[in-house]
């Protein structure tokens, strides 16, 4: 299963040239999928024969209910088996195959958001666009300088702020080392270009909606001023998706 359920962006062109050159999806080749488990966690199994991960590893989850969660993820499979369909079973995957192994290169690049933090920017206007960026944006910062003593600061517009060094320490401070939440960490953070909203997700302070809606601030407004744009929709459930399977995984740790 290496190539069929490696990670892609809708997004990347060198990806989607690939999935074009693909060849058809897989038939699905199982009746049941379900979970059992082991001295190395909650596996997920077809027909009772364990999965494997692109790195040929277990595909097994540290709780039970987050195995579950990716056994019904294969069970919603139809004829075929769509690995874009499957976003907790390919974040899950390169947690095994990538995270595990190197936690501290994913903890440095979620440090590096700290950095140029999304809530740092502000737009300089329309007025109704930073008047919601302050109603979205501010509780968070409120939040990250009374619970993790990190005080940032903001600006408007795009030109880089140095945030002090003792605000990105302590946020810092507060990235978990549990390769599990950092993988999930890792996704949230990119898809919201925000370090601070993950973080207040794992501890609890945002649901996902309320950060999705968050990070999506600009966005949302242009489509309000402009409407819709069809592709672009489509790119964005993707978006959710995968950053739902990472909510998913926080919660069922």
């Amino acid at each position: 299963m290496r190539d069929l359920l490696e990670s892609f962006d809708p997004g990347d062109p060198i990806a989607a040239a690939r999935r074009n050159a693909r060849p058809a999806l897989r038939q699905r080749f199982y009746e049941h999928a379900s979970t059992a488990s082991g001295p190395d966690g909650h596996a997920v199994q077809l027909d009772g024969k364990p999965v494997q991960t692109p790195a040929r590893r277990l595909l097994a989850a540290p709780t039970q209910p987050l195995a579950q969660a990716l056994a019904a993820e294969w069970d919603a499979q139809r004829d075929k088996i769509d690995p874009a369909a499957m976003p907790l079973t390919r974040l899950v995957n390169s947690i095994i195959d990538g995270v595990v192994d190197a936690p501290w290169a994913v903890k440095a690049e979620i440090e590096k958001y700290l950095a140029s933090d999304l809530l740092f920017y502000r737009a300089v206007g329309p007025e109704g666009l930073c008047a919601r960026q302050s109603q979205l944006w501010d509780p968070i910062l409120r939040w990250a300088k009374q619970t993790l003593g990190a005080d940032f600061k903001t600006g408007e517009g795009v030109v880089h702020i140095k945030q002090p060094a003792e605000a990105l320490k302590a946020a810092s401070a507060a990235i978990p080392d549990n390769p599990w939440q950092l993988g999930a960490l890792h996704v949230i953070t990119t898809l919201t270009g925000s370090a601070l909203i993950a973080l207040a997700m794992l501890r609890g302070e945002l649901s996902a909606d309320d950060a999705w809606r968050a990070a999506h601030v600009d966005e949302d407004w242009n489509m309000d001023q402009w409407g819709q744009d069809e592709m672009a929709l489509e790119r964005r459930a993707f978006r959710r998706a995968e950053f739902d399977a990472a909510a998913a995984v926080l919660r069922l740790l």
